[in-house]
């Protein structure tokens, strides 16, 4: 068994001094005192400790993206997230050849689990099943109609799916998920869909949205199109916090109006914790410079934020308040898993950061195992 003491710990909604975190693979307790005497200990020096973070959506990182479909890929992503406070992630595809895609989750199916840092939790499948007039940097060319046979090898791995709800074939597709695989996540995204039909496609079983504002129809007053829907329902949004796809303004406007119903994500691609240069993105070429990804023709490509700076801005830009800010990328996100992740309690898995007042990583713990110092 390992003890963390001297640390501000996140717990139950409130952030906690003077106790003592027990935990081996699992969360073993909280406690006020306890002889430590063979007890491996870590001194947190008053920072905080919070429950891992968890990436919903994320392509890649370290120089490698999930769409190279190779363990290696998978396993640099898995280290390289040690650094950012993450401890586990959704593997996210991207629109290509649906052979490219089977390769893709094919090599989750079998190497997920292999890896020696941040959890795969399973896969984000963004796309291909898209509106290709909001395909952002997404290649159209490979936009198809959804279909249940491009994935249907992985229905256990699979647990998120970003779609066009209005595309034909989008509404039958919506509900025999939603009936045949209640734990895959059906989350709208790349769509053009008005107010009426966002509203509609929540009824069908969409019950999140990608990305706010980012490939989506913006928000009017005689057209508040997805953004309106969102705003108005109690579906589940996440948000790139990057300052480049959403203004300080609209990260304030998000927070108050989502709440305990907004989850951070990165959507970083594999120029993530890598030096500016030229990157690939699903065969694409992207410039990267100055915390910006962008395709020859100007389009955002993805993101190359890593989670704990996406924390940091929420905290220096918006009026959130430290739980509620760690808990959109711990609590709130697993509990849309539902899986025992995300928070500091009894018997949930040993995934644990500890940082500072910034949001620098001091450690990261991955079920129990200390798998980075800085």
């Amino acid at each position: 068994m390992k003890a963390i003491f001297n640390a501000k710990i996140f717990i139950d909604d409130q952030i906690i001094e003077d106790k003592i975190l027990l935990f081996d693979h699992k969360i073993v307790n909280i406690v006020d005192k306890i002889d430590l005497t063979d007890i491996e200990t870590i001194d947190a020096k008053g920072a905080y400790v919070s429950a891992g973070f968890i990436d919903l959506h994320i392509h890649g990182s370290g120089g490698a993206d999930v769409m190279d479909a190779t363990p290696d890929a998978l396993e640099t992503i898995s280290s390289i997230l040690l650094q950012t406070g993450t401890t586990s992630f959704l593997a996210t595809t991207m629109t290509m050849s649906s052979e490219a895609i089977d390769k893709a989750l094919q090599n989750i199916q079998l190497h997920a689990n292999k890896v020696s840092g941040a959890n795969v939790l399973g896969i984000h499948l963004e796309g291909p099943f898209i509106n290709e007039d909001k395909h952002g940097a997404q290649d159209k060319a490979y936009v198809q109609s959804p279909n249940i046979a491009l994935i249907e090898n992985y229905m256990n791995e699979v647990k998120m799916i970003t779609l066009a709800p209005e595309i034909k074939g989008g509404e039958h597709f919506v509900k025999l998920l939603t009936k045949e695989y209640p734990h895959i996540i059906l989350s709208i995204g790349h769509s053009d869909a008005s107010y009426e039909e966002s509203q509609k496609s929540f009824s069908w079983g969409i019950s999140h949205a990608t990305h706010l504002f980012n490939a989506m129809n913006p928000y009017h007053h005689r057209k508040p199109g997805i953004v309106g829907a969102v705003f108005d329902s109690d579906v589940t949004c996440d948000i790139i916090a990057d300052l480049v796809h959403t203004h300080t303004s609209t990260l304030e406007l998000v927070q108050k109006v989502k709440k305990e119903k907004l989850i951070l994500i990165t959507d970083a691609m594999r120029a993530g914790c890598m030096k500016c240069g030229t990157y690939d993105l699903g065969g694409r070429s992207v410039e990267v410079d100055e915390g910006k990804a962008i395709l020859e023709d100007g389009t955002l490509a993805g993101s190359v934020l890593k989670m704990n700076d996406a924390l940091l801005n929420m905290k220096t830009h918006t009026s959130m308040n430290l739980v509620e800010i760690v808990n959109s990328v711990t609590k709130i996100p697993a509990r849309k898993l539902s899986i025992s992740k995300g928070e500091l309690r009894e018997g949930y898995d040993a995934d644990i950061v500890i940082f500072d007042e910034n949001f620098s990583i001091i450690s990261t713990i991955v079920s129990g195992e200390v798998k980075y110092k800085r």
